[in-house]
This record gives structure tokens, C-alpha cells and sequence, in this order.
């Protein structure tokens, strides 16, 4: 199955449908009218439908089990057809696409094998996906063209006896964003000169400053220290989450001392200095904490 450890859980919904076309006007009077022989072929197919979407994991290698948290079967007859529709709600890392589909798949099944038997011609058409939200597939109007910069605090990398590792996966990723045109900046972990850069970065109307080292307990570790005074609206959830998601990785994330809110109009992050803290913290926030700019520009109009 593909890895999605990396993922963070949030709402994910999905909505399929399949049509059950009959070919007479004599069967869809027996549905509607609850006298097909074999039963009330409304709740013998919701049943059943329910029971493929929580099974669906047992029946298609690839799908991760997740759990079910929703789910909702409703019918609709348009001329000779049958339409099924299956909804399907999870909080979870990935989505119920294929759990909404297989459900009405089964559903379009257990109809097809309980009307066969009054109509030899009919069919089954048209398993699909309507509708799907949560995860990459929502649409959000993150900004495009924020100022960004990226500070290496590292004494052994700012004297060359080590090259950086993490401010590049901060520039990698903030490239996958669309963001290309970052300041990056190495510097020695000291605290006037950690404060030097900011300001003078908070001066030149830098939007995202995203600094990696010197978060830990280690008494060369002042990034927090150094940024701490400069932030004037604290967000404190930013962290909280980054901290929440690595906890799930490694024990030691609680320990980590980053902070973040706006200087200004700065938006000011401090992040671990190991490649893989800054990986799971940026996993854990990004792009969803691009959202406070659009959330700020809207309360200057107000």
C-alpha cells in the first residue's frame, strides 16, 4: 500500500453513484410499490451497501482500512432507472473515494440479483464518483506571490565545517508551493545577529520568514530567544500542530521550543534545525498556515 504516514488526518467526504436501469415499466411499479419478490429491495441494498463500505479494505488490496464515520444511502427514480447515491464521510489521512463507490457497487449489485427474476434485461450502469473534498484535492486561494526567506542559524554551518541540509528542504518544499524567489541566509547561532537578519527582513516587507536551528534545549540553541520579542500576535496553534505531528513520530518533538506568530506584517516561524524535523513540521503546517495572509488581508478590509 502506498505510505501515507507522512499525512496528517482531516476530513475527507465522497459521494458515488450507480445507476440500475430496469427494462419496463411493470418492474419500477414493484419497486416503488415494495412488491419484488425477493423483498423491499431499498433496505436490502442499504444494508449491504453499508457492509461494502466498511469492508471495502478486505476486498481491494491497495486501500488502507480507515474508519467509517459516516455514511448515507439514498435512492432516486428517474423514468426506468434507478439511481443509488452513497455517501461517505472519514477524519483520516486519506480518502473514501473507493469506499463510496464500492458501496454503491454492491448496492447496484444486490438490486440487480433481487429484480432479475421479474426483469430478465436489466442492467447495471454508470458506478462513479460525483463528488470528493478534504486533502489535495480542495481547493484553497493560498497567495501567490509572497516575499518569503529562509535562515540557517548553525554555527558549524555558517563556518563552512558543515553543509546545510534542512534550510534547503525548507526551500524545496516552499518550491513546490510556487514560491521560487526566497532570501536565504545562513547564520551563527547568536542571538544579536539571529536578530539583526529579522529585522532587517521585517524592514525590507518580508511576509514569510521561516527560521530552522536552535529550537532545542542546548544552551547554543537562541533562535526562540532571538524572535521572541520581535512577534507581536503569537499563533500559537502553528507550533502546536508541528509539535502534535512529530509526537506521533519521535518522542523527543515535545522538547522542541520553536515558536511563531506575525512581527508586523511578518509572518516569523521557528523550526528544528534536522532535516527531519523540518520535513515532519513543514508535512504537519504547510500549505494550510499560508491560509493566516488570506485571513489577515480580509480583516484589513473589514
Amino acid at each position: 500500500m502506498v505510505n501515507i504516514t507522512h499525512k496528517t488526518n482531516t476530513l475527507r467526504k465522497a459521494i458515488a453513484t450507480a445507476i440500475v436501469l430496469t427494462s419496463k415499466q411493470e418492474t419500477i411499479d414493484a419497486v416503488e410499490q415494495r412488491k419484488v419478490p425477493k423483498g423491499d429491495i431499498f433496505e436490502f441494498a442499504r444494508a449491504a451497501a453499508l457492509f461494502g463500505i466498511k469492508k471495502t479494505s478486505d476486498v481491494i488490496p491497495d486501500c488502507h482500512p480507515l474508519p467509517v464515520e459516516y455514511a448515507s444511502i439514498t435512492y432516486a427514480i428517474e423514468g426506468l432507472a434507478v439511481i443509488i447515491s452513497v455517501e461517505v464521510h472519514t477524519i483520516y489521512k486519506t480518502g473514501v473515494e473507493v469506499e463510496a463507490m464500492h458501496g454503491a457497487s454492491v448496492a447496484a449489485l444486490v438490486m440487480y440479483d433481487m429484480l432479475k427474476p421479474i426483469d430478465k434485461n436489466v442492467e447495471i450502469q454508470n458506478i462513479r464518483l460525483n463528488e470528493k473534498h478534504g486533502g489535495k484535492s480542495d481547493k484553497n486561494n493560498f497567495p501567490q506571490n509572497l516575499k518569503c526567506a529562509v535562515v540557517v542559524c548553525s554555527d558549524t554551518v555558517s563556518k563552512g565545517e558543515k553543509e546545510d541540509s534542512s534550510g534547503k528542504v525548507i526551500m524545496k518544499i516552499l518550491g513546490s508551493q510556487g514560491y521560487d524567489e526566497i532570501d536565504y541566509q545562513i547564520v551563527p547561532d547568536e542571538i544579536e545577529t539571529i536578530q539583526q537578519v529579522l529585522r532587517g527582513l521585517i524592514e525590507t516587507k518580508t511576509d514569510l520568514v521561516l527560521f530552522t536551528g536552535g529550537t532545542g534545549l542546548s544552551q547554543r540553541d537562541v533562535t526562540p530567544e532571538a524572535v521572541r520579542p520581535f512577534i507581536d500576535t503569537e499563533i500559537a496553534g502553528i507550533m502546536e500542530a508541528a509539535r502534535a505531528y512529530g509526537q506521533d513520530r519521535v518522542k523527543t518533538a515535545m522538547l522542541s521550543r520553536g515558536v511563531a506568530g506575525f512581527a508586523g506584517d511578518t509572518l516569523v516561524i521557528t523550526l528544528p534545525g534536522s532535516k527531519k524535523g523540518v520535513e515532519e513540521s513543514l508535512q504537519a503546517i504547510f500549505p494550510q498556515v499560508l491560509h493566516v495572509f488570506s485571513v489577515r488581508e480580509g480583516n484589513r478590509h473589514n
